[in-house]
């Protein structure tokens, strides 16, 4: 059967752009698996971006004339508006984005239009455009993480010394205070700003110029766009360049992190809702009700953000396995890297701001917290703490005897504070009635001065440190 009579190829011709390379239009399946237009859309500005400043480039150079450069601009320009308005008309057959913005200028400014790519192949253009859309995505997602660590440390600030308990197993350990619970998820997500600002640094550089893999014979200037489009400086290496997606990688690595730190916020405010919790309560604002149970306030929106964790990592472990094998340079691979990482960019964004807007709208059962602060014998390391100081005792055996006296008290159905002072004595004669001060909720958070401690004034003046560094 003649190739042009076979029903899986398209009736078209040759793809224009590729000139009289390929006689037959693609088979409708190769169509469908290396076209990436109704994804890669989303690089629409940064394209146009990378465009006019290697258009502005190859005129200051003298590689196009100045007269093709300005027509290239404003063609660019135009474009831009209409992609803006919606009023694009995006080609499939064009293949992505690079091709569609090309072939439409090329329509509209004629042979200036074909210009254009001279000294750039599709390989670098990608490489920096991508580059670009994931250093705009990490600066967006660094606002937005700012905006929740203001969330957290508002709340530090404002419940500095009501007490709630702290757990370990999630059994009761000792009293914290609610305003250091917030705070540890501040220092969280300073790490996770952190991480992206490292990623952002080594991301820095621009691929452009560097052409299909090895550079190019024009005397471009590849320093001059790395200067126009904020980078630091060209890459060093066009194979390189091209090829490598570590960018990307790095930028997966450290929202999963972040997400995890989400997603744990996240899972601790769908137990506190909880009826056998009853910590917090979210207004309507932030959960749903029940088709068929009437009373049900459900934690949607902290669960749909302790969810999306799970697409976020493995956004990572996707494009991980994309890049384990893949030889050097270019290959059509790396088309797969966007849209693990636009579905995580999005994914944490949404995340992050459901988190923030969950943080100031939640309203603490302070009464309850108190309460269940002190339950499960949380002040027994108190206890133990006064024997050494008080008594000298060695450590090991202060816990022991404090063993025995939450044994005791166990036994009784009574907290430390229950027990009496000849029940204490029993089992260290030299107790005296001063331990009964230690064996409060507030005189154990008040006590855990050390630096990074829950006492009050620790975490009263943690939180005004941040306040003042988030503005």
């Amino acid at each position: 059967m003649p190739a042009n009579s076979d029903p899986e190829r398209r009736n078209v011709t040759a793809n224009a752009q590729w000139g009289g390379r390929f006689a037959a239009g693609p088979a409708v399946i190769m169509g469908e698996i290396n076209a990436s237009i109704g994804f890669d859309r989303k690089l629409w500005r940064q394209d146009i971006r990378g465009s006019l400043a290697h258009a502005a480039m190859l005129a200051r150079a003298g590689i196009i004339q100045p007269e093709d450069e300005a027509a290239i601009r404003a063609g660019l320009e135009q474009i831009g508006a209409e992609i803006e308005a919606g009023r694009f008309s995006f080609d499939t057959d064009l293949e992505d984005i690079h091709m569609n913005i090309e072939a439409r200028l090329t329509d509209r400014i004629g042979e200036a239009g074909k210009r254009l790519h001279t000294g750039r192949s599709r390989n670098d253009q990608v490489a920096t455009d991508f580059r670009l859309w994931v250093r705009d995505a990490m600066d967006g997602l660094d606002v937005q993480m700012a905006e929740l660590m203001r969330a957290l440390a508002d709340r530090a600030a404002q419940h500095a010394a009501d007490p709630m308990p702290g757990f370990t197993h999630l059994q009761t350990a000792q009293p914290v205070t609610f305003g250091h619970h917030m705070l540890a998820y501040v220092e969280m997500l300073a790490r996770d700003r952190g991480r992206f600002a490292d990623a952002r640094r080594r991301l820095n550089e621009c691929p452009l110029g560097s052409a299909a893999l090895a550079g190019t014979s024009f005397p471009i200037d590849r320093h001059a766009t790395a200067t126009a489009l904020g980078f630091d400086r060209p890459t060093a290496n066009s194979l390189d360049a091209v090829s490598d997606r570590d960018f990307a990688l790095e930028f997966l690595a450290a929202a999963a992190i972040c997400a995890i730190h989400v997603s744990r916020l996240a899972e601790e405010i769908v137990i506190w809702c909880s009826a056998p919790f009853g910590f917090v309560r979210l207004s309507d604002a932030f959960t749903t009700g029940s088709s068929i149970m009437p009373q049900k306030r459900n934690p949607d929106a902290a669960e749909l953000a302790r969810a999306k964790t799970g697409r976020i990592m493995g956004a990572l472990v996707a494009l991980l396995t994309v890049m384990k094998g893949l030889p050097l340079a270019y290959a059509k691979d790396t088309q797969e890297d966007k849209e693990p990482v636009f579905d995580a960019a999005d994914a944490l964004a949404l995340s992050l701001a459901a988190m923030a807007g969950m943080v100031r709208d939640l309203q603490p059962d302070l009464a309850r917290l108190r309460a269940t602060a002190g339950s499960g014998f949380a002040t027994a390391t108190d206890l133990a703490d006064w024997l050494v100081r008080v008594l000298h005792l060695p450590f090991r055996t202060a816990h022991h005897v404090t063993g025995r006296l939450v044994a005791k008290a166990e036994a009784k159905g009574v907290d430390l504070s229950g027990l009496t002072l000849a029940d204490m004595q029993a089992e260290e004669a030299g107790i005296t009635q001063a331990i009964f001060d230690v064996l409060t909720v507030d005189a154990s958070v008040a006590s855990r001065t050390s630096y990074g401690g829950t006492a009050p004034a620790n975490v009263a003046r943690e939180a005004a440190r941040w306040q003042a560094a988030l503005v």
